[in-house]
């Protein structure tokens, strides 16, 4: 078997692990359904994943980092905060957009493992405290309003977060069942998001 077969059946042994955790949770899915949509036998998956807890770990690390580099770079560029909350907040979404089960396996690992959570944060190299200098500079210098950098950092997530993980009510209920109208609304969001953040904070 070549190295390359290898990668590629790796991958889509996660990729299918991803549709039925997602689906049946980590206590319901079973190795077989998951090899099932693999499209291999079960045999194999235990070859490269010798227990449902291991696959569930590398499957989850694996979209867990898709978040991070490009937005570790992002806070650390020497831009103001006003374009560095815009950057954040488009590519934030545009990585969800393109990865909808993120916040569901994050949410799913904060209520089953949370220190599991933390210690991935911490390893991948996360830091706010770049974040928090510059709002606390940018009030010094009279550029935005006193306010509390965790307050502002929570507020920008949750309201990137929540149309991804209400996607169900929005699009079945608000856009009734029109995925184009719900593609729209969430490209949408990048300027609603940002301008109602900044909004808040610019001085007055």
């Amino acid at each position: 078997m070549s190295t390359s077969k290898d990668t590629n059946t790796e991958q889509s042994i996660l990729e299918a692990a991803k549709i039925v955790f997602v689906k049946k949770g980590m206590e319901g899915a079973r190795m077989q359904e998951i090899a099932d949509e693999a499209g291999i036998n079960k045999a194999m998956l235990h070859y490269y994943y010798r227990s449902k807890d291991k696959l569930f770990e590398a499957v989850f690390t694996e979209t867990f980092l898709k978040l991070v580099p490009n937005l570790i770079e992002i806070v650390k560029t020497d831009i103001s905060l006003f374009d560095k909350i815009r950057i954040f907040v488009g590519n934030y979404i545009d990585i969800i957009n393109e990865n909808p089960l993120i916040p569901a396996f994050i949410i799913h690992e904060l209520n089953r493992n949370p220190d599991r959570v933390v210690e991935l944060m911490q390893s991948s190299g996360i830091n706010p405290i770049f974040f928090t200098n510059q709002v606390e500079n940018e009030i010094k210098e009279g550029i935005i309003e006193p306010v509390n950098p965790v307050h502002l950092i929570v507020n920008m997530l949750a309201m990137c977060i929540f149309p991804f993980v209400a996607r169900p009510i929005l699009q079945g209920i608000i856009f009734n069942e029109d995925r184009q109208q719900y593609e729209k609304f969430i490209q949408e969001r990048k300027k609603e998001v940002s301008e109602f953040i900044i909004n808040s904070i610019k001085k007055k």
